[in-house]
């Protein structure tokens, strides 16, 4: 063994991290360099994905995003073996062989398998035996002498001082050594990680029937699968039905062929008496140290990917939310279902503006079904409301039953539909929302929630928290740091890909704008309430603590719809003005025509390269430019299928089979996808009928918003299920 020896690490180099990155994405290293760069100048991922597409050869926001995951890992692993190398060096015990080990390494786990031997651990059997004097003497055995006498060798250790009272305790105190040497060992942890991670299986066993009320985990109390096909909801459903206390939950192991993949790896000649010696040292190692080290491993590599999974689901079931059609320019009429506290209304105009609130007693205990209809009857008649939103909380359908009665008295075209209210209680109770309105209780807020969800989703949507919207599945079982991290940034790519109003929108709105923070934003609303409305964009430079990085990052993003330059409500950069001017003028038109059908011929008959080279920018901003030109108010969410609106009701009892109806995805989850068809409880549509041949995943086929043809299944009215298909 030889001190002070480093070989410098294959991945230290910044080529080399790049391309990795490139290969393991699939992005050419040109590109992932640009977004490194641009990423550490400070710019943020909304930006970067839409105003600097000629660096990244218009890579998306997740594409940036992995990006920016995958270099930090890598500057993470490179810094964690310059750690490791240093504090082996310290020990004099880093070999040539050791540090190209550790500077080949690309995963965490390896470099720490690499450490484990040199790592200062707590006192065990082994350091306990060293500190004995022992350790010549699991050596002596490890060299598997042929013609020596074991025991006599033994005796030697034999010693008063050292503790060592007879030969057979000094050669169970060597045989502690020698079984955590082979656990500590990398190559056999990383074989018997692989193998148990092929041909292992998870088990659970029940622990504690009595705990399970609802028999919710009744599939999980004599359960076992192959680890290597466990799907992740099983996963996470195993995990907390562990963490309830209701289950035992833990990793069966082929321990022979271990065993004798162990032996044949060590035991270098079995004539030698220390060969038995040594296969005892080596089952107590594996059953002892191995086993429950690597069984903590895998559950915890199981977990990781079934949380990537549960938190990837969650992530695209919230981006649809977000990104659900508006009902722009209606006045809506929101209603937040009650028995005892009654049906709470709030009449919202189309900007989004309460007009008035009311209570209505429709149900009972109170059952004032007369005046509740001549309450609703008279709000018909003096606003101008066009569409009903009942929350789909207690006393839901009831209501919804009372509101078809009273739509059909009235007579005119209005429609209702039942609005997901998840997390309108939580904002109702919240900070915004008493800023908001202070004067209201919580459940007028609600109501008002409730119908602001129908105008405009995302802007409502924004002041929740993400966790708190009803969309996920275990998102309680998952790391709750990493379910931020990644529905955070699901909102903010939403937001910015939306753009914001800067004349309407809230605080909780704009700080999810690239760039802003939520001083800013305040700053931003504060400074609209004292002084009116923005007329350019121009202004927002004079908000405190938006200084000249933030102004770049955030303002292509930030729209001013009435504004004296015409260039500001689009989603063109500032930057670009000058450039636009003159594609302008060479077309022969001016800022007032921008959204006409003259100028939209005009621009499509240009040859898109002369042109970016005549402007000196790149063709995909000049395509992006053209498209802003042409339609200067796209909103990315019409493309979405718009709300299923209705005009009367049905109940679970109206339900046949082989019935055909059209509905809306309300969640998707790992085994199927729950659709809202109109009756109290969403009907459930299996991961196998979602359509004909295999599916792998049922967001491979819907998503949330999606509005569905299904056919009904089953009905079971006493538990309240439905079974739907999307296969006619």
């Amino acid at each position: 063994m030889t001190g002070g020896y480093t070989v410098t690490s294959t991945l230290t180099n910044e080529t080399t991290l790049i391309n990795k990155i490139g290969k393991d994405l699939s992005i050419s290293t040109k590109n992932v360099k640009n977004v490194i760069d641009l990423l550490e100048e400070g710019n943020t991922v909304p930006f970067i994905a839409r105003y600097r597409k000629e660096q990244t050869g218009a890579l998306d926001e997740v594409q940036i995003r992995d990006i920016m995951t995958n270099w930090e890992y890598l500057q993470n692993l490179k810094n964690r073996k310059e750690e490791v190398m240093r504090l082996i060096e310290e020990q004099g015990k880093l070999t040539p062989e050791l540090s190209a080990a550790i500077s080949s390494a690309e995963k965490l786990q390896q470099v720490e398998d690499l450490y484990r031997p040199y790592k200062q651990k707590r006192r065990t059997k082994a350091t306990v035996a060293k500190e004995k004097g022992l350790e010549p003497l699991a050596d002596f055995l490890l060299s598997f002498p042929l013609n020596a006498d074991i025991n006599r060798e033994a005796a030697k250790y034999v010693s008063d001082e050292q503790g060592v009272g007879s030969a057979e305790e000094a050669l169970s105190g060597a045989q502690d050594i020698i079984a955590e040497v082979i656990s500590d060992d990398a190559a056999h942890r990383e074989y018997i990680r692989t193998q148990i991670f092929r041909k292992g299986l998870i088990e659970s066993k029940v622990k504690k029937e009595e705990e399970d009320e609802k028999n919710v985990y009744e599939m999980y109390y004599a359960y076992q699968e192959p680890i290597h096909k466990v799907v992740p909801h099983r996963v996470l459903a195993m995990n907390r039905g562990e963490k309830e206390g209701i289950l035992r939950v833990g990793v069966q192991a082929d321990a022979e062929s271990i065993l004798r993949y162990l032996n044949k790896q060590v035991i270098k000649d079995t004539r030698s008496q220390a060969a038995t010696i040594v296969q005892e040292a080596i089952e107590d190692g594996y059953k002892r140290l191995i086993l429950p080290s690597v069984e903590r491993e895998i559950r915890g590599e199981l977990t990781d990917k079934a949380e990537d999974q549960a938190i990837h689901i969650f992530s695209e079931n919230l981006r649809k939310l977000l990104l659900q059609p508006p009902m722009k320019g209606r006045t809506v009429l929101g209603v937040d279902p009650a028995f005892r506290t009654g049906c709470k209304l709030a009449i919202i105009d189309e900007t989004g503006k309460v007009l008035a609130i009311d209570v209505i007693y429709p149900h009972p205990p109170r059952s004032q079904k007369a005046k509740a209809e001549e309450q609703v009857k008279a709000i018909l008649s003096r606003y101008p409301i066009e569409v009903i939103a009942i929350g789909n909380g207690t006393a839901s359908r009831e209501t919804e039953q009372f509101i078809v009665d009273v739509l059909k008295e009235v007579g005119g075209d209005i429609s209702y539909l039942i609005v997901n209210e998840a997390g309108a209680s939580v904002y109702s109770a919240s900070d915004i929302a008493r800023e908001e309105f202070p004067d209201f209780q919580v459940e007028e807020r609600s109501a008002v929630s409730i119908a602001r969800r129908l105008q405009d989703p995302l802007a409502e949507l924004v002041k929740i928290d993400p966790k708190s919207v009803g969309v996920g599945q275990y998102q309680h079982d998952v790391s709750q740091k990493k379910l931020n991290d990644s529905l955070t940034f699901v909102v903010e790519t939403a937001v910015n890909q939306v753009g914001v109003n800067v004349n309407t929108a809230s605080s909780s709105l704009l700080q999810y704008v690239a760039g802003l923070s939520k001083t800013v934003a305040t700053n931003i609303v504060k400074k609209r309430e004292e002084e009116g409305k923005f007329s350019s964009r121009v202004q927002l430079k004079k908000i405190p603590r938006l200084g000249a990085k933030t102004y770049e990052q955030c303002i292509g993003f930030l729209r001013i719809m009435d504004g004296k330059e015409m260039l500001d409500r689009t989603p063109i950069h500032p930057e670009n003005y000058s450039e636009v001017k003159r594609l302008l003028s060479m077309t022969g038109y001016k800022e007032e025509h921008i959204g006409t059908e003259e100028l939209k011929q005009a621009l499509h008959g240009l040859d898109l390269r002369q042109t970016s080279e005549e402007l000196d920018i790149g063709q995909l901003t000049l395509k992006d430019i053209i498209d802003a030109l042409i339609r200067p108010g796209r909103d990315p969410r019409d493309q979405f299928p718009k709300p299923l609106l209705k005009k009367d009701v049905l109940k679970l009892e109206d339900l046949s089979q082989g019935m055909e109806l059209q509905g809306t995805v309300r969640n998707v989850v790992d085994f199927g996808a729950f659709v809202d068809i109109g009756v109290k409880q969403d009907g459930l549509v299996h991961i196998s009928k979602l359509k004909n041949g295999y599916v792998k995943h049922p967001l491979d086929v819907v998503s949330v918003g999606d509005v569905v043809t299904v056919w009904v299944e089953g009905v079971d009215v006493r538990k309240g299920r439905v079974s739907l298909t999307m296969v006619q």
